[in-house]
């Protein structure tokens, strides 16, 4: 009841002793026009409310809502797996995708910054249609499954997900028209996010001539058992979404080649050859743990089985929604987190892949089965590309910088992202702990030198530091400190 009829009700009843000396009938149809006042007022009150007024997000339920982004990031992950997209594209997809849902929310939250000065040739698309006609919530996770149907090869697959996902809305009872505003702006925020993705050269690499295998004996050479081309040797020239250039953060220089037994060369993939002779469960358990091989072959006979996981990017991608879970981030802050993980994941493949291509090196298995052991193995099938510097290293340590930034760096948590594969969940006191075990494990698994691994740590420093600067510069600031994601750790 309104304030107006709770006076004119308070004013009816003190009044009813002098309306009975006016008699019966004045007093009855008085009675009937303050009840008629009462339904018109009610009915003036819901009417304002769904057409002008915001729909009302409770806390609870803006915290409670989060439970549908894992799910939605996932299932491009899944269709990743399925269409086997490699890392370095497997980034660029989960980057844009995020995009969309991030302008969403923050064109519903004026407090939240404009990536317009943040990401490269970027122009923030508008969207016309009033705040208080759509769910800003239910057109982010549209809008990220969405982008992924349109940019995904198999992205029809998504369109399941999205049908599920509003079936599901219908169930809570929310009204069909918010339910269609809501889709509209996901497919307008999609349709310009993909606007901006044909922008990057990505388009252009399929143009691009075959690459050819540089000869010497120092060179990257396609290693067993499939003997793959080399994934994306174009990749420096996708435009990066933050970093200045591919080739702002180069590492230092790789040992140089040499067969002699008693240069560093060698002992370099001594280190790794007795590292796979001699490791303990735990290190195997480490090494198995951060594979994140997107295709892997296995062979009997004549007969070859390919095993698909998520990329070290999607692992990443996890690990940004799991940390959200446990600090109970809501909404706009899961999809900021999110957002940002996925864009230094994207310019930290493209910074190692303009060092993998340039110093073009031979992989452990390469070298070690033709001047140590030729029978030896290592315990991860070695990827189809060159190994200096370590892909593991580089996108690890930018996204745990960029993670440290958001959530602090005492920031413990249980990592269960490859329970799908039968591999057991790993604790962690800290995203760089987290990152220096992906690291190291490329040593435990056969596939990288260590002063790969140790450069590429110190590049992806440089990358995520960058990165982090830029947030700062934009007013991005970490969740624990900003009081607009409702959440104090």
């Amino acid at each position: 009841m309104t304030e107006f009829a709770v006076r004119l009700f308070d004013m009816s009843k003190s009044r009813r002793p002098a309306l009975r000396d006016v008699g019966i009938f004045s007093y009855a149809l008085l009675k009937t026009l303050l009840l008629m006042a009462l339904l018109l007022l009610q009915l003036a009150a819901s009417a304002q409310t769904r057409v002008s007024k915001k729909p009302v997000i409770k806390k609870n339920e803006a915290t409670a809502f989060t439970r549908y982004l894992q799910p939605a990031v996932f299932s491009l992950s899944k269709v990743m797996m399925h269409d086997v997209v490699n890392p370095p594209a497997a980034a660029r997809y989960y980057a844009y995708c995020m995009l969309g849902a991030y302008e969403i929310v923050s064109q519903n939250d004026a407090r939240l910054s404009n990536l317009g000065g943040l990401l490269k040739q970027y122009k923030q698309p508008v969207i016309t249609t009033k705040t208080t006609n759509y769910d800003h919530r239910i057109a982010a996770v549209y809008c990220i499954l969405e982008t992924g149907r349109l940019m995904l090869p198999s992205g029809y697959r998504l369109q399941e997900e999205e049908e599920q996902f509003i079936a599901e809305q219908q169930k809570l009872k929310v009204p069909a028209a918010v339910i269609d505003s809501s889709i509209a702006v996901a497919k307008y925020l999609a349709a310009r996010i993909v606007d901006y993705s044909k922008t990057d050269r990505y388009g252009r690499l399929s143009a691009q001539l075959r690459y050819t295998p540089v000869k010497g004996e120092g060179y990257w050479y396609p290693t067993p058992p499939a003997y793959m081309e080399a994934v994306e040797p174009n990749w420096k020239t996708v435009r990066p979404f933050v970093m200045d250039s591919c080739n702002q953060f180069p590492p230092l220089p790789p040992v140089a080649f040499s067969k002699d037994s008693n240069s560093h060369f060698y002992k370099l993939a001594k280190e790794v050859y007795d590292a796979s002779v001699k490791a303990t469960p735990e290190q195997l358990n480490i090494a198995s743990f951060w594979d994140c091989n997107p295709f892997v072959v296995a062979t009997s006979g004549h007969m070859s089985i390919g095993f698909k996981k998520i990329s070290p990017g999607g692992h990443w991608m996890n690990i940004a929604a799991i940390a959200a879970q446990k600090a109970q981030l809501d909404f706009t802050a899961t999809i900021t987190v999110q957002t940002l993980v996925g864009i230094t994941i994207m310019d930290a493949f493209i910074s190692c892949w303009d060092e993998k291509y340039r110093s073009n090196r031979i992989r452990p298995e390469t070298y070690i089965n033709r001047y140590i052991n030729i029978k030896w193995q290592p315990l991860l099938q070695t990827p189809p590309f060159p190994e200096y510097t370590s892909g593991h290293s580089v996108v690890s340590t930018a996204s745990a910088e960029v993670l440290t930034y958001l959530f602090g760096d005492k920031f413990s948590y249980i990592d269960n992202s490859e329970e799908l594969f039968e591999i057991p969940a790993r604790s962690f006191t800290s995203f760089r702990q987290a990152a220096a075990e992906a690291a190291i494990s490329r040593l435990y698994g056969g596939i990288h030198y260590r002063d790969a691994i140790e450069n590429g740590q110190q590049q992806g420093r440089d990358v995520g530091a960058f990165i982090v600067s830029r947030l700062k510069e934009v007013g991005i600031k970490p969740v624990k400190c900003v009081d607009r994601f409702n959440n104090s750790l």
